[in-house]
C-alpha cells in the first residue's frame, strides 16, 4: 500500500465542515481611550458557518533524482450571521524538486511558485505571487531540518476602498527567511518541531511596512485508540513597524511607532475513518497584543471538519 500511494501520480482531498467564531470581523479588545474601538465593538461579531476545501495535484515529472508538480486548491467559508465576510481562494501551485546528499546526508532542494487570489465577501480582495526556496537536510532517522527563503508580492483590491489613503495602501513585497527542525519518534507517530522565522513587509504605505520575528513550535501524539492524533501548534509573530502611523491612534496621529505580538495556539484531534476518511476537531485561539488599540483582539475558532483523501 505504501509504495503504490508513493507511485501514484494524482492526489486529491476534500474538506468539509461546520465552524463557530466568536470574532469573524476581528473587532478590538475593549478600549475607552480610543472612540473607533467603541465604533467597532457595537457591530455583530459572531456568527456559526460552514467551509469547504479542495486539493488536487498532479506528480507530471518523476525520475530518481527530479520531481516536479502542479496543483490547485480552492477553500471558501460562509458565516451564516455576517455573509459579507465569506471567503474564497483559489491557490495555483507548481513545484520541481531535487535529491542530493550533503556529507553523504540525505537531503532534498525545493522550488515553488504560486499564484493565489482571495475573495472577500463576493468581491476582489487580494491576489500574491509567492516564489519559495527550500531544503530539507536529513541528519539521522530521527532529526531533519529544514530551511526556506521567501518572496511574496501582495495586490489589494482597491474596489472595496478605492479612496484608501497613500499611507494606508498595502500593497508590497514580504521577504521571509527561516527554518525547523523535527524530531521523529515511532515512525512519524509523534513528532515535536520548532522554528524561527524573520520577514520584512515592504509596503507603498508606510504604515504597514514591518520588521518581525516568528517563533513556532508544534507536537504530535498518536494514541493507542483508533490511532488517533492529538496536535498542538504554537506560533507567536513579533512586528515592529517601521514609521509612526500618521492616522492612529485618532488622539494622538503621528505619535506611535506600532508594535504587535500576535499569538496564535491550536489543538487539533483527528481520527482517522475507513475508506480515507479522517474527521477532526479543532480548536483556534489568535491573541494580538498592539499600542495601536484598533489592532489589539483576541479571535476564538471551533472547527469540526471531514476530509477525503486519494
Amino acid at each position: 500500500m505504501a509504495a503504490r500511494d508513493k507511485e501514484r501520480r494524482f492526489s486529491l482531498e476534500a474538506r468539509i465542515g461546520f465552524t463557530y467564531d466568536d470574532n469573524v470581523i476581528v473587532r478590538p479588545s475593549e478600549n475607552f481611550r480610543e472612540p473607533l474601538v467603541a465604533e467597532i465593538r457595537r457591530h455583530n461579531h459572531e456568527s456559526y458557518g460552514e467551509v469547504f476545501g479542495l486539493t488536487a495535484g498532479y506528480v507530471w515529472l518523476r525520475t530518481p533524482d527530479w520531481e516536479s508538480s502542479v496543483g490547485y486548491s480552492f477553500f471558501t467559508t460562509y458565516e451564516n450571521e455576517l455573509p459579507k465576510f465569506n471567503v474564497l481562494s483559489h491557490l495555483f501551485n507548481a513545484n520541481l524538486s531535487y535529491k542530493t546528499s550533503v556529507f553523504q546526508l540525505p537531503a532534498q532542494v525545493s522550488l515553488q511558485y504560486a499564484w493565489d487570489i482571495l475573495h472577500l465577501g463576493g468581491e476582489e480582495f487580494l491576489t500574491r505571487n509567492t516564489a519559495s526556496l527550500s531544503a530539507v537536510l536529513v541528519e539521522s532517522a530521527r532529526h531533519f531540518t529544514q530551511g526556506f527563503l521567501r518572496f511574496q508580492a501582495k495586490d489589494f483590491a482597491e474596489v472595496l476602498n478605492p479612496r484608501t489613503l497613500p499611507d494606508e495602501v498595502r500593497d508590497g513585497n514580504n521577504y521571509m527567511a527561516g527554518f525547523v527542525h523535527f524530531v521523529r519518534f515511532e515512525e512519524d507517530k509523534h513528532y515535536l518541531k520548532a522554528g524561527y522565522q524573520f520577514d520584512w513587509d515592504d509596503t507603498d504605505g508606510r504604515n504597514y511596512s514591518y520588521f518581525g520575528n516568528r517563533l513556532t513550535f508544534g507536537a504530535q501524539y498518536t494514541v493507542p485508540w483508533q490511532a488517533v492524533r492529538l496536535k498542538y501548534d504554537l506560533d507567536v509573530h513579533l512586528r515592529s513597524y517601521t514609521d509612526k502611523n500618521t492616522i492612529l491612534p485618532t488622539y494622538a496621529p503621528g505619535t506611535k511607532w506600532r508594535q504587535d505580538q500576535e499569538i496564535t495556539n491550536i489543538v487539533r484531534a483527528e481520527l482517522p475513518l475507513p475508506r480515507n476518511f479522517t474527521l477532526a476537531a479543532e480548536y483556534l485561539r489568535t491573541h494580538v497584543s498592539s499600542n495601536v488599540e484598533i489592532f489589539d483582539f483576541t479571535r476564538d475558532v471551533v472547527s469540526l471538519i471531514l476530509s477525503w483523501s486519494y
